[in-house]
Formats: structure tokens, C-alpha cells, sequence
């Protein structure tokens, strides 16, 4: 007889081709509109399916968790941080969560740069005079920015991420220097022509930019905080594409507006959607919509990491990006 199918619960709208295919392999119920579930849509999903596949505006704490019940034993991951989920507490219980890892690096890199073009070259400022027909011509001094080549670049988390960043920056002139929880191997420093500065403190005072791309987590809760704000320069630009609680946003917010930073490129907030309305009022200020992974091309890839990680785990094995407490 034919094996079973796994029943499979899809919390958000993926690309088509990756509906598609997991409507193929599984027995699958997707998500009708591109909403999040709420908590009480998220404990019955799970507790209806041998396997959840959550985004990261899926929070799945140890209270969710113990709703769960017998059935669920995979949590597959549509994404590479699983800061929303608590992998301990799945451990515990006997479910295994897996992520997708690698896929984004290079979306998320090519974002980093354009944020950290479009503040310095102030893009935003010049598109807003052209979209409200204020264009009298040219002119020698106006919307004048700053030239990257040669300026410092501090990248804090030296990662898959963090050294794709370094490899774009070096190729616009960018000093490269970082700061990590461990050292890099000197061959990949070589390549990368990468300055290690084991002083987060002593890095941030001497960068002209500053690029996050460190995960979310305990140690790196507002690692960014108001004292390591105070010390960049007052021509220092800040850019953040990794996770927004890695900054103190209201002591940002405050510090921009005073002039003691010359401006910030997010992409990620400190409380999601709900973003500091005054953040919103300054010129100086490019805010995306946490848009570092929004390519097609990434899209379908995390869903067919998704896809593998279900099916290896379907025939019997560990998935191959499997997430384990050590890990984090």
C-alpha cells in the first residue's frame, strides 16, 4: 500500500511555483490570503498536522507549544532565523524545527549596499523632489551626499551575510573592518582584506558606517544601545538589515534628530510594523519594509529547502538544516 501522505500547514502565502509543489508531495492546506494567523489559528494548525510551515510572523512560544498535543513532530522553517520560535521547548516535546539557511545571503547584501548608497548619496531626498516636480535643474551644491569609496565600513556579525557585504563594499572602495563573536581564519581576513577589532566599542567610534547583520538573540538585545550609539561619529551613518531589536530605536530616533548620527538605512524595526513615528519625519532616514530577502528568485529557494527538509524528514532522516538549541 502507498505510504500516507504527511499532512502539511502552510501559516502565510508562498510563491506559486513552491504552493505548486509542496500540493504535489504532500497533503497540504495553504493559506487562502496573505495574512497572519492569529494564535488561536496557529494552535489548531498545529495541533491538525504532522508538519507546520511558519514565517517569522509566526511567534511559536513554549504556551503555543504546549498546545500542541501528539501530532506535530516538524517545524519547517520558511526562513533562516527562528528567533520566533522556541527551539528548546520543541526539543523538548519531541518536535524537530528546521530553517533554511544560505538561501538570502546574497539578496540581503545586495540590500545592505543600496541602503547604505541610497543614505550617503541621499537617493530618497532627490527621488521625493522629483516625484513632487520641484526640479528647477542643476545645481553645484544640491542634495549634496558623500562618496563611499575609502570610508570605513564596521560590520557587525561577520557571518554568511556580514562577508557577503564585505565582498560588495571592498568592490565600491569600502575599508572593511568587523567585529564577531569569533575571528575570522586569516585566510578568509586575507581575502576579504578584513580588520578584526575584538572592541565592539573601539570599532564603532572610528567607522563612518556601520552595517548590522547579526542575528537576534539574548546577547545581541539592543547591542546597539544608546551608549554604543553616542560613540559614531556625528558623520556616521547606521544600516540594518539583520534583525531591528539588535538597536535601541528610540535612542536612534533621538540621536538622528539631534545631529549626533548623520543618518540610517533600516530595513528590520525594533517592534516590527509598529515604527517610531518620528523616525518616519527625517530626511536623513531610508526605511524599507524589510524587503532584504524579497526576490523571487530567494522566495523559491527557501521554499525548496522547505520542500527538502520536509521530504528527507518524511523518509525517515534528520533534516538537513535541522535547528538545535546549540545552535542558537
Amino acid at each position: 500500500m502507498p505510504r500516507e501522505r504527511l499532512s502539511v500547514v502552510v501559516t502565510r502565502r508562498l510563491p506559486e511555483a513552491v504552493e505548486t509543489r509542496l500540493s504535489e508531495l504532500f497533503d497540504v492546506r495553504l493559506r487562502d490570503d496573505d495574512t497572519p494567523m492569529t494564535r488561536e489559528e496557529l494552535a489548531a494548525a498545529m495541533r491538525g498536522a504532522d508538519v507546520l510551515v511558519p514565517t517569522l510572523t509566526d511567534k511559536i512560544d513554549a504556551g503555543l507549544l504546549a498546545q500542541v498535543g501528539e501530532r506535530l513532530r516538524l517545524i519547517a522553517n520558511y526562513g533562516a532565523g527562528v528567533d520566533h520560535i522556541d527551539v528548546a521547548t520543541a526539543r523538548q516535546r519531541g518536535i524537530l524545527v528546521s530553517n533554511t539557511p544560505g538561501v538570502l545571503t546574497d539578496d540581503t547584501a545586495d540590500m545592505t549596499m543600496a541602503l547604505i548608497l541610497a543614505v550617503t548619496r541621499r537617493i530618497p531626498e532627490g527621488l521625493a523632489v522629483m516625484q513632487r516636480n520641484e526640479w528647477t535643474g542643476w545645481a553645484p551644491t544640491a542634495l549634496l551626499g558623500g562618496r563611499v569609496g575609502g570610508r570605513r565600513l564596521g560590520i557587525l556579525g561577520m557571518g554568511r551575510i556580514g562577508q557577503a557585504v564585505a565582498r560588495r563594499a571592498r568592490a565600491f572602495g569600502m575599508q572593511i573592518h568587523y567585529h564577531n563573536r569569533r575571528r575570522l581564519r586569516p585566510e578568509i581576513e586575507e581575502t576579504l582584506e578584513a580588520t578584526y577589532w575584538e572592541s565592539l566599542d573601539q570599532m564603532i567610534a572610528r567607522m563612518d558606517v556601520i552595517s548590522v547583520n547579526c542575528p537576534s538573540t539574548p546577547s545581541t538585545f539592543h547591542l546597539m544601545n544608546a551608549r554604543r550609539l553616542k560613540l559614531m561619529k556625528p558623520t556616521g551613518v547606521i544600516v540594518n538589515t539583520s534583525r531591528g531589536e539588535v538597536i535601541d530605536e528610540n535612542a536612534l530616533t533621538r540621536m538622528i534628530r539631534s545631529g549626533e548620527i548623520a543618518g540610517a538605512g533600516l530595513d528590520v524595526y525594533e517592534h516590527g510594523t509598529q515604527v517610531n513615528p518620528r523616525l518616519r519625519e527625517l530626511p536623513n532616514v531610508v526605511l524599507l519594509p524589510h524587503m532584504g530577502s524579497a526576490t523571487l528568485e530567494g522566495r523559491i529557494e527557501m521554499g525548496e529547502k522547505v520542500i527538502i527538509n520536509i521530504k528527507t524528514f518524511a523518509d525517515g532522516h534528520r533534516p538537513p538544516d535541522q535547528v538545535v538549541p546549540a545552535m542558537l
